[in-house]
């Protein structure tokens, strides 16, 4: 151990994990925060669908701020696609074996910021829609249209959702 840390954030510090293999290197190195491949497809099947949106835009809300990954500004309507690993999906979510005093921590914490996130939009009056990177194209675009019917009524005639 090198003696650094990580910060979490909400206090919590950690040890800076030492990568197990240059392997694990490369894979950490090419992870992304936006433009995954279930967003593009979820994005592409809305777009196709008609709906039009922002990607990534920061929306601020009281104690915080977040780049969802799909927004409908005028329905209030904030979409994440969460990584079954990064956000500890029930079933395909693990825990590394290498340096587990690092990553049960780090996942925790990406849970409990997800639990804020939400609770804050939605008490700035925003509906949040999750969805898991496994979960079927045509079904998580069916769950982004029911909120944008439940929260805006109709489909607007010029789809500027």
């Amino acid at each position: 151990m090198t003696g650094r840390t990580v910060n979490l954030g909400g206090g919590e510090v950690v040890p800076y994990p030492e990568p197990s293999s240059p392997a694990a290197t490369t894979i950490g190195k090419a992870n992304v925060r936006r433009d995954t491949k279930p967003e593009i497809a979820l994005r592409s099947e809305l777009h196709r669908r008609g709906r039009r949106f922002r990607k990534d835009l920061l929306v601020r809300f009281d104690g915080g701020r977040v780049h969802p990954d799909v927004v409908f500004t005028r329905r209030k309507v904030a979409v994440f696609v969460d990584g079954c690993f990064w956000h500890s999906c029930p079933i395909h979510g693990r825990m590394p074996k290498a340096n587990p005093q690092y990553w049960q921590p780090k996942l925790q914490a990406n849970v409990a910021r997800d639990r804020r996130v939400d609770a804050g939009l939605q008490l700035a009056g925003w509906t949040v829609v999750r969805i898991w990177e496994h979960d079927g194209i045509a079904d998580a675009a069916d769950r982004v249209e029911e909120a944008l019917d439940r929260h805006g009524g109709a489909r607007p005639r010029y789809s500027g959702d």
